[in-house]
């Protein structure tokens, strides 16, 4: 005989088969009695709350405001310092805002619920998972009668306070939808690539000569006008250099494949293309070669820079920009003018 302890189970026999009944295994511990709030039997007790949720509603809907005044009032620029730690004055203090404003709206509602809303404990059986025409019935008189019971008709103040703090919660989205200005324009199209502007080694910083690439090499290079923008303003610096990184290689002339127009683009065999991959803009430079491919790392589009730069492989749309060179009276390898196309990755008008 097992050893096994089993449910109690009692067996009805019927004519196909058998029915059995499991008995709960936990028997049933019921409810405690029900204690009254302070709130269900003191009407200032009641009062007082209802003045503190509506406080806390019409504190959010103030903070909300200073927000979206923050956003305007307080510089870009500005810093907070709090010790060692530093942050955007602007960015803080609109988070700062927003976030507590939330806060007092949830806290609101939990003190709401808590205290004033009606206190029963109630069990209902499981259903099945569709509603009958009954239970839809049940369910919207139950909801109207859940209404009836907050007080949310009745209790002006907390409704009226709540409504303006949920109100006024979307204008910060509205207010920050400034920052999707102003249109780009054509800044998207343009570098500061010009006509003879040099190309310099991205790494010394030094002009380049013709007879500095052997074939076969990749050199990572920037316009000379790059550098001293630095000093002048970061900012732009670190916009402009996002978009006119460039990498040459030195191809044997008889292999490259040169696109109609672009006879004269080159030098030697050396190429100039954009280094930002057209694809998400990640920057490209890990050459190969006896193929004349360049691979970008993030998504592997492959593009072979003998051949106009095209795309052979990978997720990216279009070629590789492609600068054209010339040389300056010292010899020196320069633009002959700036990016006939845009650079980067492609946007709603570069499929």
């Amino acid at each position: 005989m097992s050893d096994e302890k089993k449910l109690p189970v009692k067996a009805e026999e019927e004519h196909h088969g058998s029915a059995l009944e499991v008995a709960e295994p936990i028997p049933d511990p019921g409810m405690e009695p029900h204690e009254p709030r302070i709130t269900d039997i003191d009407p200032k007790a009641a009062d007082r709350v209802e003045r503190q949720v509506s406080a806390m509603f019409g504190i959010a809907t103030l903070l909300v405001l200073g927000a979206c005044v923050a956003y305007f009032a307080i510089p870009r620029d500005s810093i907070l310092e709090f010790g060692p730690l530093s942050g955007n004055a602007n960015n803080m203090v609109i988070g700062l805002c927003i976030g507590l404003a939330l806060f007092l709206i949830g806290a609101g509602a939990i003190q709401w619920a808590k205290k004033l809303m009606v206190d029963e404990e109630i069990a209902e059986d499981r259903h099945a998972a569709h509603s009958s025409p009954e239970q839809i019935a049940e369910i919207t008189e139950a909801f109207k009668q859940g209404a009836a019971e907050s007080g949310f008709g009745r209790r002006k103040m907390i409704r009226n306070s709540l409504i303006g703090a949920l109100g006024v919660l979307g204008l910060p989205a509205i207010v920050l939808l400034r920052d999707l200005g102003p249109l780009p324009g054509r800044a998207l199209y343009n570098t500061i690539w010009a006509k003879g502007i040099r190309v310099v080694n991205d790494v010394t910083n030094r002009p380049i000569k013709p007879s500095d690439l052997v074939v076969g090499q990749l050199v990572n290079g920037a316009p000379a006008n790059l550098a001293p923008m630095q000093e002048e303003d970061p900012v732009a610096y670190q916009n402009a250099r996002a978009k006119a990184a460039v990498i040459m290689v030195r191809i044997k002339p008889s292999e490259i494949r040169t696109r109609p127009g672009r006879e004269n683009w080159g030098i030697d065999g050396i190429l100039c293309y954009s280094k930002i991959c057209t694809h998400v803009g990640c920057p490209i430079s890990l050459y190969e070669q006896t193929t004349h491919h360049v691979l970008c790392p993030c998504h592997q589009s492959t593009f072979d820079l003998s051949d106009g730069a095209k795309v052979v492989f990978g997720p990216a749309a279009r070629p590789l920009p492609q600068l054209p060179l010339a040389l300056d009276s010292e010899g020196y390898l320069v633009a002959q003018s700036g990016f006939t196309e845009p650079v980067g990755p492609s946007f709603f008008e570069r499929g």
